[in-house]
């Protein structure tokens, strides 16, 4: 019976979601949330959050299968030889890969760059620059300036292959950890994420997430197998090859919002789309680290002004109450409906940046079939309040972009999207079934 359970879990910086998959059927046979014990270890929550999950389930044994995004998740540090270039691609590359992107530099560094690099504290540098057979001079100077800077983070070498392989010498010569990968941008306009991303997701496994300080010893490290918004965009990416079609994910959190999107290119799309030298990624996904409903809660109010969105004194002041306490819990249905306006306001501006991306064409997303919404606010909200919130981001006409023609809005109250992501390598078909089970009715 072991083999035929998978526990999937998602330990997050406030609540650890588990859930029990049954893989011959492709549904969810249990789940449970349990707040994440960061302060102590955070395997005391994700395992009380597995015995709930699978409580009357002959399940002892199963292969568990977690993601992580406590201890602030990856931050990822991006040197690249141009900033509208190969930077550009490898900041698109990083979020990718489930990584929040903390600082991006461009050109030659210098001590000053370098401190500056330093001072943003990232896990995992990303080091690019140069299409294949280009200029790789600038990509040699940078590995020689972070391996004289005896910088000790993990680097990922996915520049120029001429040059990538000296490159990865010269730093690991100074005891750097060093992985190489296939260039990120091997020609201009073609952007190549897979292999670069796949090098991440090993650093991370294997030199982030031991070091967060999150657990003693090496059991928790050994059951995470991704960050968790890789591990999203991996159940995105599925679901769209799955015949869910082209869709959207809206991800609202306390600190940040994420926005994913899975496009198919077709012949209209791309004669719609203007040439881009530092490439398109049709599956995506997009960090909003301003936009939360606790800790950058006053800053959503300031991004609705920016955008001409409603707001007031008063949800003004409720954002800053959220701010200072962000355990609060909406307990009556004035707090809740604050939520509500809060959600509404992050989801549309994050969406409206997500298509407008870096100020190009953007992304066109009038194909865009079925949008869902996850989060706590929307799951633990009556359904009507959840749906209003996403219609308001699919009627959303002052925003700049073109709107789904015909999108259905459905909420991940189950949260299958994290489970789905973790399995779909492994096990594709159970992963599928779980995303058409729950998402794919309206």
């Amino acid at each position: 019976m072991t083999d035929r359970f998978a526990i999937c879990a998602d330990v997050g910086s406030t609540f650890t979601k588990a859930a029990v998959v049954d893989l011959d059927a492709g549904a969810l046979v249990g789940s449970a949330t349990r707040p994440t014990t960061s302060g102590t270890d955070v395997l005391h929550g994700l395992d009380a959050a597995v015995a709930a999950a699978s409580a009357g389930l002959r399940a002892t044994g199963a292969k568990w299968l977690v993601c992580s995004s406590a201890g602030g998740g990856l931050r990822l540090g991006v040197v690249g030889y141009e900033p509208q270039v190969s930077a550009q691609a490898g900041r698109r590359v990083g979020l990718s890969a489930g990584a929040q992107v903390a600082h991006v530099a461009a050109g030659r560094l210098t001590t000053a760059s370098v401190a500056r690099l330093r001072a943003a504290r990232p896990d995992v540098l990303l080091l690019v620059g140069g299409t294949d057979g280009g200029d790789g001079d600038v990509l040699s100077h940078n590995a020689a300036r972070l391996a004289a800077a005896r910088v000790r983070v993990p680097v990922v070498v996915a520049g120029n292959v001429e040059v990538r392989a000296d490159a990865a010498a010269v730093l690991a010569a100074r005891g750097v950890p060093v992985v190489t990968a296939d260039n990120v941008l091997p020609r201009l306009g073609v952007l190549a994420p897979a292999s670069a991303r796949a090098a991440i997701r090993e650093i991370f496994l294997r030199h982030v997430i031991g070091g967060k300080g999150l657990s003693r010893g090496r059991r928790f490290a050994s059951l995470v197998r991704a960050a968790t918004p890789d591990a999203v965009l991996a159940a995105v990416e599925l679901a769209a090859d799955s015949g869910l079609g082209d869709l959207l994910v809206v991800d609202i959190g306390g600190a940040t919002t994420d926005v994913y999107s899975a496009l198919t290119p077709d012949a209209e799309a791309l004669a719609g789309v203007r040439r881009q030298v530092a490439g398109v990624l049709w599956r995506s996904r997009t960090v909003e680290g301003d936009l939360g409903m606790r800790w950058s809660a006053p800053s959503v109010v300031a991004a609705a002004a920016v955008e001409r969105l409603p707001v007031d004194e008063v949800l003004a002041a409720q954002a800053r109450l959220r701010a200072g306490d962000p355990g609060m819990l909406p307990v009556d249905a004035a707090g809740r409906a604050v939520d509500r306006r809060l959600a509404t306001v992050a989801a549309t501006v994050a969406v409206r940046r997500h298509a407008r991306v870096d100020g190009e064409d953007g992304r066109d997303l009038r194909r865009v079939r079925l949008v869902v919404g996850s989060g706590g606010v929307l799951r633990h909200c009556p359904p009507g309040d959840a749906h209003e919130v996403l219609s308001a981001v699919v009627a959303d006409h002052g925003g700049g972009w073109a709107l789904p023609r015909a999108a259905r809005t459905v909420v991940d109250v189950d949260y299958v999207l994290a489970a789905a992501g973790l399995l779909a390598s492994e096990h594709p078909h159970a992963a599928a079934g779980l995303l058409r089970r729950h998402l794919a009715v309206g």
